[in-house]
């Protein structure tokens, strides 16, 4: 009797099967697939470099919504990016968050808009204490605010907005508007009215 090495034993059936590749009857292809490393390679680079091109830091500095239709300017300049407040036909929100309802905003006879003022106050420290370890004037705070506000909307939120950002240390007041273009000129694009 033959001594056999320890270890799992198949059955009769199993010994000449091609799934447990024992038996004589292999296919025509070995075991072992080599994978193609380079064009894996190639697929990466496309896509980080299509990711890198869509997503760029300086893409787009406004969210255009259907609420806001922009003001046209002639005399205009790159928008840069800073906080933006936008003002619609029936509420004033920053970054998302509602601060006021033009409504209520109508209704009100004083000046400020406390919760604009807050937030703007927290965005002023948020963005002070980031950059007190940093070193030179480059990254001081200009007061630079962005104001997004639909043609139609009364004057007197708007001066009740640009109020608020002034209070909270907000100095630099830009208008986001659409660039008029001549007749047959390319579609107007977002900009900023100082």
């Amino acid at each position: 009797m033959a001594i056999k090495v320890p270890g799992k034993r198949y059955g009769k059936r199993l010994q000449h099967s091609k799934v447990f590749g024992h038996g004589a009857h292999h296919g025509k292809h070995g075991g072992n697939a080599d994978v193609l490393i380079t064009p894996l390679v190639d697929m990466f680079v496309i896509i980080v470099l299509f990711l890198i091109a869509n997503f760029s830091a300086t893409g787009e500095v406004l969210m255009m919504t259907k609420d806001i239709q922009l003001p046209e300017a002639v005399n205009v300049k790159e928008m840069e990016m800073n906080p933006v407040v936008m003002v619609s036909g029936d509420e004033v929100t920053i970054s998302g968050n509602v601060v006021g309802r033009v409504q209520d905003l109508v209704k009100e006879e004083y000046l400020n808009i406390p919760a604009l003022e807050e937030k703007l106050r927290d965005m002023k420290k948020q963005f002070e204490d980031l950059h007190t370890m940093a070193e030179g004037n480059s990254n001081a705070f200009k007061g630079d605010v962005n104001i997004q506000a639909h043609k139609d909307v009364e004057f007197s939120i708007i001066k009740r907005v640009m109020f608020s950002c002034a209070s909270a240390g907000y100095n630099n007041i830009n208008f986001a508007t659409l660039q008029k273009g001549e007749a047959g000129a390319e579609p107007p694009t977002a900009a900023a009215t100082p």
